[in-house]
């Protein structure tokens, strides 16, 4: 389990699927593989982000070798069966970067919630629309400009329009993660990926 952590680490998505395949082989099953391999590795990549010993690049590649490994141990497009919930994320209209969005992904999943993804440009009535055809119990909204800040206003009141009010609404990026929760009518704003996740396990998510 040691080699497949630092293969995850170190972003080498060849090396950490050799190791999750021998792993497996030896009849280790994937939620394990999962439990005590990838979280472990998010874990420390974590503590890098907290120390600020760490730069995007490295979570970037170390996001694309965990997601190799996931769909390695769930192949077509499935996902582990998740104890915590479904979280439905999106970058909202008018904005067509996803980065952002799609390493929050990989935490979230990694932290055991089963993720819907609404892709990019996302309207909010589809956002919501998926939200309460999925049961939801947060969706997270990611921005890069400042043009879909108007939409990420509307998220909450449309959420409760819908009879969704309990779902907890979760924003991030350049554009939002330097506005208050209460400007932007969210339930809280995350400076990174794993700050999602552990609002969301601080309010028992799932």
């Amino acid at each position: 389990m040691d080699h497949l952590i630092s293969a995850l680490i170190e972003g080498d998505c060849t090396c950490a699927v050799s190791e999750a395949g021998k792993l497996k082989d030896a009849g280790v099953k994937p939620e394990r593989i999962i439990t005590d391999g990838i979280e472990i590795a998010m874990k420390r990549l974590e503590s890098k982000c907290t120390l600020e010993q760490f730069n995007l690049l490295e979570i970037m590649v170390a996001g694309r070798a965990v997601m190799t490994v996931m769909n390695y141990l769930y192949p077509n497009g499935s996902q582990p069966v998740s104890m915590k919930g479904t979280v439905v994320i999106a970058t909202l209209e008018g904005d067509v970067h996803d980065l952002g969005k799609n390493i929050l992904q990989m935490v979230l999943i990694a932290d055991g919630y089963h993720v819907v993804d609404c892709g990019k440009d996302c309207p909010v009535n589809v956002l919501v629309a998926t939200a309460k055809r999925e049961n939801a119990v947060a969706v997270c909204i990611s921005g890069l400009i400042t043009s879909v800040i108007p939409h990420v206003r509307q998220v909450k009141k449309d959420l409760a329009s819908a009879g969704l009010l309990p779902v907890s609404v979760i924003a991030g990026g350049a554009a939002l993660k330097m506005a208050s929760a209460e400007n932007i009518n969210v339930d809280f704003v995350c400076d990174s990926a794993f700050d999602a996740t552990k609002f969301l396990d601080s309010r028992g998510a799932g």
